[in-house]
């Protein structure tokens, strides 16, 4: 190779070039391609392998701690079946030519480096942008790569020492330490380059059929990518220059300042243009996901309104769909399972953020474990499977994985392995279909993979295991044979009641915060009692979302004996959750407080609870049930004097409904409050007492005791 003038080096200046669209008119001008295609990846991976490889071994840079795990990644890449098919006969050819024009024209010297670069640009004009910049990478990959061979190994192969004694490598290894500064900047140049051309093969790889050439996202990338590939070019001949100059040169070279300087402010200009790239690669595949998000949705609608022999599409489409690993925990047996083991079963499907509340979980599973007790019955036959919905918009941090395991290791049932395994268009058909919003919900689907149910939680708390399979209609069913009296009101929650219902005595649920109206009422019921000669029972069942004020008149009545109370907050929370979803189960099949006897008692019920007063409800049993508000109800037992007769001919409880009737009051303020994220809530609805329309009002609550 002929010397490189050091004068000329250092007189080079990178960016005295000329005016940037004066210059880029000219690289426009030489583009002209013929249709021809290159695979340009497959090319770009051994570039990258060398100059990886160069790196990571240099006698110069010492960089030492290259990713071996990197190199590994490439190696893969690289010995892909078919890469030589991929490269044609006049590929290779135009990387020699390239490969020999660069080194030729910087070994003369005088050569201006945007000439150089023009040339390389006539000769790939038939090509694409992305293969033009590939290309060119090879061609200089070939030198940089044989430079950097025969520094590896010129101490070991006694051909490569010989080469390296005519390239003078022994003495410019020497001198290492002194040249430090332009190989590392070397290394950076060649590191931004392979970045941008990187992205620019990426650009070319983009899915037509969710991004075309005029999406605006796709328009601005394409606009920069001409000079991203001008910009590469140009830096790979600068440093083939420097590569070139420290050949030539030997123990003579001196390294410049200037070129260094060229090097770094080349990196630097690369290295910008790599982040404009990247940005905009983001913005496309943001596009892309938006779009491929919108048909997996509309593909997974369209399956779920289709008929299906069983389970097992709708399965894989709402969980996960590949078998590279299996997609199930089981709780009890802490085992991975495929969902093989739901095929024709009865699926509830448990959705919920990662707050599920211990209530909610430990009633589940008390009423999963009693179907279990028996798995021979009906109604034993489903399984549950948890769909943790989480935030995809904050990142998944140690702090989330822990609250995941932790909520999954207490579940008996089925859950997905980790809530990633769910689509993202999964958690949208969640959202906007079936509504999920925060509050636990229960969607059913049959053995053939239909939803039975959009959410079946109510049952579930209402009729417990009972409900299966789940359906709406066995839902309608179930409240086609109920009728308001204590034991839908109470159900098994605690076992007293029924033996007391056996046993023919009155039973008394009476709630609320007061405990001086507490006192008052507890007293007065039972005095009446006496009076009359019957037995009553009374339960204190507190508010709803039972708190410390709860758990402190639960321990006064408790300590001054004035009643039985739940033995929990747990069962008194249970005991309002059951009435809220009768409410919603009722409005879930377009039932009202005037058109349903059953939903006028429910709401009476949860306008008690909205009070702020105490309440009682008295029944034996019946369906005859006297209910007040506390200052009524106390009243009446205050009085009873006035109606002790009525209530000798007529009965305790008929008396005492007549009682009440005449000291009920048209005046009423009656309040229903239903927690703000429980699904579907109808835009009308009428009062319980008077069936007029309900006023709608937005109420904040923050209860800290």
């Amino acid at each position: 190779m002929a010397v490189v003038p050091q004068k000329t080096r250092q007189q080079r200046s990178m960016f005295a070039a000329s005016d940037d669209s004066a210059m880029m008119k000219q690289i426009h001008a030489t583009h002209a391609p013929d249709g021809r295609e290159l695979d340009a990846k497959p090319l770009l991976n051994i570039v990258e392998d060398i100059f990886l490889r160069a790196a990571a071994t240099s006698t110069f840079v010492q960089q030492q701690g290259a990713h071996q795990a990197q190199l590994n990644e490439l190696d893969e890449k690289v010995l892909q079946n078919g890469f030589h098919e991929t490269i044609d006969t006049m590929s290779y050819n135009k990387i020699n030519k390239i490969s020999y024009e660069i080194s030729s024209k910087c070994s003369e010297g005088g050569e201006e480096d945007h000439a150089t670069t023009l040339a390389i640009f006539n000769l790939l004009s038939n090509y694409s942008w992305d293969a033009k910049v590939v290309l060119a990478l090879a061609a200089f990959a070939v030198n940089y790569g044989e430079f950097s061979l025969v520094a590896q190994i010129y101490l070991t192969n006694p051909l490569a020492k010989a080469v390296a004694l005519l390239k003078q490598l022994p003495e410019i290894i020497e001198r290492a330490e002194d040249l430090k500064p332009q190989f590392e900047a070397l290394t950076n140049l060649i590191r931004a380059m392979t970045g941008v051309a990187k992205c620019i093969v990426e650009f070319k790889e983009l899915p037509s059929q969710y991004i075309t050439p005029d999406t605006p996202e796709m328009l601005t990338a394409t606009a920069h990518i001409p000079t991203a590939v001008f910009w590469i070019i140009r830096s790979i001949v600068a440093c083939t220059s420097q590569i070139v100059g420290l050949v030539g040169m030997g123990h003579e070279y001196t390294a410049s300042t200037t070129e260094t300087w060229e090097l770094s402010s080349l990196a630097h200009k690369v290295s910008n243009i790599h982040s404009h790239l990247t940005r905009q690669l983001a913005l496309c595949n943001q596009h892309i996901d938006e779009k491929r998000n919108i048909e997996a949705y509309q593909t997974l609608a369209r399956l779920l309104d289709s008929v299906h022999i069983d389970n097992m599409r709708i399965l894989k489409a709402l969980i996960y769909a590949k078998d590279d690993q299996l997609p199930l925990f089981h709780g009890s047996t802490k085992k991975g399972g495929g969902l093989d083991l739901l095929r024709t079963k009865t699926v509830l499907l448990l959705i919920s953020e990662l707050e599920l509340s211990r209530d909610e979980l430990t009633q589940l599973k008390q009423i999963y474990s009693e179907a279990r007790e028996q798995p021979g019955r009906p109604e034993s036959q489903y399984e549950i499977v948890w769909l943790p919905v989480v935030d995809r918009s904050t990142p998944w941090n140690e702090r989330k994985k822990k609250q995941f395991e932790t909520l999954q290791s207490m579940m008996p049932w089925y859950s997905v392995h980790r809530p990633s395994l769910l689509d993202v268009a999964v958690i949208r058909y969640i959202k906007e279909t079936w509504h999920f919003n925060k509050k636990a919900l229960i969607v059913v689907l049959d053995p053939q993979g239909k939803v039975v149910n959009p959410n079946a939680i109510h049952m579930v708390w209402i009729w417990r295991s009972l409900a299966f399979p789940f359906t709406s209609s066995r839902e309608e069913a179930l409240w086609n044979e109920e009728t308001w009296k204590m034991k839908l009101l109470v159900d098994s929650i605690d076992s007293l009641i029924p033996s007391w219902e056996n046993e023919g005595k009155l039973i008394c649920l009476y709630g609320g915060e007061d405990i001086e109206w507490i006192r008052k009422f507890t007293e007065a019921a039972k005095a009446v009692a006496i009076c009359v000669g019957i037995h009553i029972e009374m339960v204190y069942v507190g508010k709803s979302n039972p708190r410390e004020n709860v758990r402190k008149i639960n321990g006064i009545i408790e300590s001054e004996k004035l009643s039985h109370v739940f033995s929990n907050l747990h069962l008194i929370w249970f005991f309002w959750v059951r009435l809220e979803s009768m409410w919603h189960s009722k409005v879930q099949h377009k039932r009202a407080a005037d058109n349903d006897p059953i939903m006028q008692e429910i709401m009476t019920m949860l306008s008690f609870d909205g009070s702020d007063q105490g309440w009682a409800v008295i029944s034996k049993g019946s369906d005859e049930m006297a209910k007040a508000r506390g200052d009524t109800i106390l009243k009446s037992f205050v009085e009873f004097e006035s109606w002790k007769q009525s209530a000798k001919e007529k009965g305790f409880l008929p008396a005492l409904i007549d009682h009440l009737h005449l000291l009920h009051s048209p005046s009423h303020c009656n309040r229903l409050i239903l927690p703000g994220a429980t699904g579907s809530i109808p835009e009308k609805i009428v009062c319980a007492e008077c069936n007029r329309p309900m006023e709608k009002i937005i109420m904040y609550r923050c209860c800290t005791d």
